[in-house]
C-alpha cells in the first residue's frame, strides 16, 4: 500500500507543478523551466496516469492534449443568463447611453473600456477551484457541454490558485489567432476542405469537433471578461477581473478605466485603428459600469445589460451588380462558384470576383439573376459576399442555377454526406482535376520543380505531353523545343509562354533534380486526399516505404499521429485505384525516392537542436523550406510565430520587421544563418 501511496503523491506532486508552470507561462508571459525540462515532467505524468487510470485528477493537465471522443453535446442550463450586449455603431448612441446612465445614477459612473473579441462566448464553473464544466452561450438559458475541448486550451486554468470561492463562472471568448487560422485554412487548402471564412467560425467549428485530440491542435485561445460568483471579494469589474489573474487567469490585454464619455470615444478611435496590430480577431469595444452596485442600479432587459454596451467598428461594405456565375473545379474534384461582378472599389482595391463558397451557401442567400450583392473585406484583405441587396432586385428574377455536371468533363456531379460541397468524380479524367494535380506535384512543397508552373503545365497538358506526374520524366528536347501558346489570364491580359532552348533545359534540369527530393515530399506530391504536408511527412517516418503504407490496414494507419478515421480511409481508397498503384510504380521506375532514407538525423550526434522550438523568418541562401528541413533534421521543432517559449529566431535578409520587435521584446535571441550553420558544424565535429 506504501507503494500505492507514493504512486498518488507523485502523480499530485507533478499536476500540480506542471499546472504551475502552465500558469507562469500562459498567464504571465514568464517561464521558469525550458521545455525539454516541462515536456519531461508532463511525459512522466502522461506514462503514470496510463498505467494508474484511477488516479488521474480532473485538473490533470495531460487533458491538454485531449483524447476524448464525444458522440453528441450534452446541453446544460447557466448558472446566471448569457445575456446579449446591445450594439452601436455611431458616438450619438453611445451619447444616448451615457445620457440614460446617468439619468439612473446618483453619482457619475466610472466606465471600464475593453476588446469586443471576435469568438465564441464560453461559460467556466469551477467547484472547489477545479474546472468541472465549459457551456456555450447557447440561446442564453441553455448551451452545449464543451468541457472536454475547452480543457485542451492552454490558456484556460484548469485549477484554480490562492483564496478563491467555493463556486466561481469565469466568462470570456474562445479565439483562434490569425496565426492559428492561415495555418489551418492552408492545411485544409492542401487536403481538399473548405476553408474557413474568418477564424470566429473557425474556432467555432473547432469547439464542436467530436474529438478533442483535434481541437487540441487548433490553437485556440481564451479571453477573461467577466465573473459571477456569491459573495466573490470584490465591488468593481476592473478590480474583480485583477482578482481572477490572482486565481489564475490572464488578465485581459487591453482594459481601461475612464471617467467620461470623451475617455470612451478616445479608446474607440484609438484602437479601431491598433486592431490591426492584434494577433486575434476583434470587432468593436464595450464598454461596462465599473461599480458593481452601480451596475444592479441600472440593471437589466431580458436580453441585455443596461449597464454596458458595443460599440462595433463598421466593416466597409458595398453593393454592386452581378454580371454572372463561374463554376470551377479544384485538384480534388470540389465545384466552387464564383461571382464576376461589376467593379467596384472597396477598402482601397477594385474587387472584380468573391467566391460564393458552394450550392448551400448559393441556397441561403437566394442568389438570382440581375441581383446586386453586398461585398464587405473579410479581414480587410478578402472579398467575401455577405448578403443580397433585395431594394435592387427585379421582381421576375430566377435563381441562380447550380451546375448539376461537371462544367468541364459533364459528368454528374456528387455530395458526400455531411458536406457542403459536390464533388466531380472523374478524378482520373477530369482536365482540370488532372491539370490541379500536376501543378500540387510540381509546387515547391512538393516536387519543387520551379522551372514549370501553372501556364506551362496547362500548355504540355493541351499538347498531350503531360496526363500524370510520372509523364514529365518522359519529357525530351525534341518534344519541348518551338512549343508556345498565348495564355489569358482572370483580368483579360494576355501573355506568350515560348519553350526557347534555355527554357527546355531548365525545364529538364528541374525535372531531373526533383528525383532527389526525399519520400515524405513524394508522398505528398501525389496528392492523396486529406494527406497534407505535415501528414505525409508521419505517414513516411511511421511506416519508411510506399509498399508498407499501401498494404496497411485501417488500425495501422490510425496509429500515426493526425490520422483518423476519414484520412485512414482515403489512403485506402488511393491505394485500391489501379491507376494510382500505376502511377507510383512508373515514379519509382522513374527514379523517385520512395522509401526514407537514412540520413543524420538517425544518429545520435544530429540532435543538436532536440527540445527546442525555432522560428525561420527572412531570405537565406537556399529556400526556407530547405533551413526548416535542417532544424527538423538536427532535432528542432518549427513553428511560425514567435513567444518566451521560442529557443531562437532565425533570420535571413529582409527578416519581418514585427517578427524582429517581437523577439527583441521577449528576449529571443536572434542567429544569422552563417551563426546557425557553425552550430550544426560544431555539433558534428
Amino acid at each position: 500500500m506504501a507503494a500505492m501511496s507514493d504512486i498518488l503523491s507523485r502523480i499530485n506532486h507533478l499536476t500540480e507543478e506542471i499546472n504551475r508552470h502552465n500558469y507562469y507561462y500562459y498567464m504571465l508571459d514568464d517561464p521558469k523551466i525550458s521545455d525539454y525540462d516541462f515536456d519531461q515532467l508532463l511525459q512522466e505524468l502522461i506514462d503514470l496516469e496510463k498505467q494508474y487510470p484511477e488516479y488521474a485528477r480532473p485538473d490533470s493537465p495531460t487533458q491538454r492534449v485531449g483524447g476524448t471522443v464525444t458522440k453528441q453535446f450534452e446541453t446544460a442550463t447557466h448558472l446566471y443568463p448569457m445575456l446579449s450586449l446591445g450594439n452601436t455603431y455611431s458616438e450619438e448612441d453611445l451619447q444616448e447611453f451615457d445620457s440614460r446612465i446617468r439619468g439612473l445614477l446618483h453619482a457619475s459612473p466610472e466606465y471600464v473600456c475593453e476588446l469586443k473579441y471576435d469568438g465564441v462566448a464560453i461559460s467556466l464553473i469551477y467547484e472547489k477551484g477545479v474546472l468541472v464544466r465549459a457551456v456555450t452561450r447557447g440561446d442564453g438559458v441553455r448551451g452545449d457541454v464543451v468541457t472536454a475541448n475547452v480543457r485542451t486550451i492552454n490558456s484556460v486554468p484548469l485549477a484554480l490558485q490562492g483564496d478563491y470561492p467555493d463556486l466561481l463562472e469565469a466568462r470570456g471568448e474562445i479565439l483562434m489567432p490569425f496565426d492559428s487560422f492561415e495555418t489551418l485554412n492552408a492545411q485544409r487548402e492542401e487536403t481538399g476542405d473548405p476553408l474557413f471564412a474568418n477564424p470566429r467560425n473557425a474556432a467555432s467549428g473547432s469547439l464542436k469537433l467530436r474529438d478533442s485530440s483535434e481541437v487540441a491542435k487548433r490553437g485556440l485561445c481564451f479571453k477573461l471578461y467577466y465573473a459571477l460568483g456569491e459573495n466573490l471579494p470584490e465591488h468593481n469589474h476592473y478590480n474583480q477581473l485583477r482578482k481572477l489573474h490572482e486565481w489564475g487567469f490572464r488578465f485581459p490585454d487591453v482594459m481601461e478605466k475612464v471617467s467620461g464619455l470623451e475617455g470612451v470615444h478616445e479608446f474607440i478611435r484609438q484602437w479601431d485603428v491598433k486592431r490591426r496590430e492584434l494577433p486575434y480577431p476583434i470587432d468593436g469595444i464595450v464598454i461596462k459600469i465599473n461599480d458593481f452596485a452601480q451596475q444592479q442600479q441600472v440593471g437589466s432587459t431580458a436580453k441585455s445589460p443596461r449597464w454596458a454596451i458595443a460599440y462595433k467598428f463598421k466593416a466597409e461594405r458595398v453593393s454592386t451588380p452581378l454580371l454572372s456565375v463561374d463554376f470551377q473545379v479544384g485538384r480534388t474534384g470540389i465545384v466552387t462558384p464564383v461571382a464576376n461582378l461589376k467593379p467596384v472599389s472597396l477598402a482601397g482595391t477594385v474587387v472584380k470576383r468573391a467566391t460564393l463558397n458552394n450550392r448551400d451557401f448559393m441556397r441561403e442567400l437566394d442568389i438570382r439573376t440581375g441581383d446586386s450583392l453586398w461585398v464587405e473585406k473579410g479581414g480587410e484583405i478578402i472579398p467575401k459576399i455577405v448578403g443580397v441587396d433585395l431594394d435592387r432586385r427585379q421582381p421576375d428574377a430566377l435563381p441562380v442555377p447550380f451546375v448539376t455536371h461537371c462544367p468541364v468533363c459533364g459528368t454528374l456531379l456528387q455530395q458526400n454526406e455531411g458536406e457542403a460541397g459536390v464533388f466531380c468524380p472523374n478524378e482520373n479524367h477530369c482536365p482540370p482535376q488532372i491539370k490541379g494535380r500536376l501543378q500540387h506535384f510540381i509546387s515547391r512543397k512538393a516536387m519543387n520543380i520551379d522551372s514549370l508552373g501553372e501556364g506551362k503545365i496547362e500548355l504540355l497538358y493541351n499538347q498531350g505531353l503531360v496526363r500524370n506526374a510520372s509523364d514529365l520524366y518522359h519529357l525530351t528536347y525534341d518534344q519541348l523545343f518551338g512549343l508556345e501558346k498565348v495564355l489569358e489570364d482572370e483580368d483579360g491580359k494576355s501573355r506568350m509562354i515560348s519553350f526557347k532552348e534555355k527554357t527546355v533545359q531548365n525545364i529538364l534540369n528541374g525535372i531531373g533534380q526533383s528525383k532527389g527530393v526525399p519520400f515524405e515530399r513524394v508522398l505528398y506530391a501525389v496528392g492523396i486526399r486529406f494527406v497534407g504536408e505535415v501528414t505525409a511527412k508521419k505517414l513516411a517516418r511511421h511506416f519508411r516505404t510506399v509498399d508498407a503504407l499501401a498494404n496497411a490496414s485501417q488500425e495501422e494507419l490510425m496509429e500515426v499521429e493526425d490520422v483518423g478515421e476519414r484520412v485512414a480511409d482515403s489512403i485506402i481508397l488511393f491505394f485500391n485505384r489501379t491507376e494510382n498503384l500505376q502511377q507510383i510504380m512508373d515514379l519509382r521506375e522513374a527514379g523517385l525516392h520512395m522509401e526514407v532514407e537514412e540520413t543524420a538525423a538517425d544518429s545520435e550526434t544530429a540532435q543538436t537542436l532536440a527540445g527546442k522550438t525555432v522560428v525561420v523568418s527572412g531570405v537565406f541562401s537556399v529556400s526556407r523550406d530547405e533551413i526548416k528541413q535542417m532544424v527538423e533534421r538536427y532535432g528542432g521543432k518549427n513553428t511560425s510565430s514567435i513567444s518566451k517559449n521560442t529557443s531562437f529566431v532565425l533570420a535571413g535578409e529582409k527578416m519581418g520587421p514585427e517578427k524582429r520587435r517581437k523577439a527583441e521584446t521577449l528576449g529571443v535571441p536572434i542567429i544569422s544563418e552563417e551563426d546557425f550553420r557553425k552550430m550544426l558544424e560544431t555539433a558534428e565535429s
